[in-house]
């Protein structure tokens, strides 16, 4: 039955009736699996939007490390970023219009583009069919492209991006997702009876979780989960069994600078690519423009609460 249908019965059970994790979490493995994640090469590469965001009508506009960027879509739909502020009087580039393909500075007409000429350059951009990467290179080797964890087939799949941010460093948002066992204690609408099957150890770096993700009250989708690092800005979860399995869900932490207030900002940049061998899933795929928003909107849920979790150990260690 379960094979042919899913979403299994989830006996109702208080918040408070469920088994402690603290002795479990314990901080030293937690730290260690994100000191061994921040110790990975990234190649300088930085997730800052969905490749959706990024369109060749306007400019997109934002920040990484404290940098300002703009990025557009040439007139073959190639993927350009680079500083943000215009080279002749530091205007918003953001600001401007794109114009066959070309960025065009609203204060004065300056054109800027891939030809690099007036003392703008494009920086290494690359786009992967889900999220937007740019380049910015510093004292770590640079890579000619980023770090990709195993993905299912976009074709077969279904894409959706979520980010919001948070008032901490990266690597608060890495250790709060090297922590599965808040999971069911912090986020008792979508999770239950989770276990902690095994835990990152230097020769297999890897969370495998049992969980039961909640679609309704008392019906739930049990699955086993693998988190890994492939880099020290990412987290992945892979479905490895279970409905979905091959699944994966993608947060990406991506430093933005200083905000007003001197204190780092941090965007939480999360794909989930949803796959299913049913039969019925090419379906799910021809709905995905509805499904989409209420990919983003689970998403946006469960991180609103743990950005206050990644922000109060910012608080806490500075």
């Amino acid at each position: 039955m379960a094979r042919r249908w899913p979403i299994q019965r989830v006996p109702r059970e208080l918040w408070s009736a469920q088994e402690p994790t603290f002795s479990d979490a314990a901080p030293a493995v937690i730290e260690a699996a994100a000191k061994r994640a921040g110790e990975r090469p990234s190649g300088n590469w930085f997730v800052f939007a969905a490749s959706t965001d990024i369109r060749a009508d306007r400019p997109f506009g934002t920040r990484v490390g404290g940098r300002e960027l703009v990025a557009w879509r040439d007139r073959h739909g190639t993927l350009l970023i680079g500083p943000g502020e215009c080279p002749h009087l530091g205007a918003p580039l953001a600001h401007g219009r794109v114009v066959c393909g070309t960025l065009v500075c609203r204060w004065h007409g300056m054109p800027v583009g891939a030809d690099g000429r007036f003392g703008w350059e494009p920086w290494p951009a690359h786009d992967d069919g889900v999220l937007a990467w740019v380049r910015l290179d510093g004292p770590e080797a640079p890579l000619a492209e980023p770090v990709l964890p195993p993905r299912p087939a976009l074709a077969d799949s279904v894409a959706a991006v979520a980010r919001l941010d948070g008032v901490c460093e990266p690597e608060d948002v890495i250790a709060n997702r090297l922590d599965p066992w808040h999971g069911s204690w912090f986020h008792p609408y979508s999770f239950t009876h989770l276990k902690v099957r095994s835990v990152p150890e230097p020769q297999d770096d890897r969370f495998v979780v049992d969980v039961t993700f909640r679609v309704a009250p008392g019906a739930g989708v049990p699955v086993r989960a693998e988190f890994a690092c492939p880099e020290p800005r990412t987290v992945v979860m892979t479905i490895v069994e279970g409905e979905g399995a091959g699944s994966v869900v993608e947060t990406h932490a991506t430093p933005l600078g200083p905000g007003p207030d001197g204190r780092p900002r941090t965007a939480v940049i999360e794909a989930v690519i949803a796959t299913s061998g049913r039969t019925g899933f090419p379906f799910a795929r021809k709905a995905a423009p509805a499904l989409r928003p209420l990919m983003r909107r689970a998403a946006a849920r469960l991180w609103r609460d743990d950005l206050a979790y990644a922000e109060r150990r910012y608080a806490l260690r500075s």
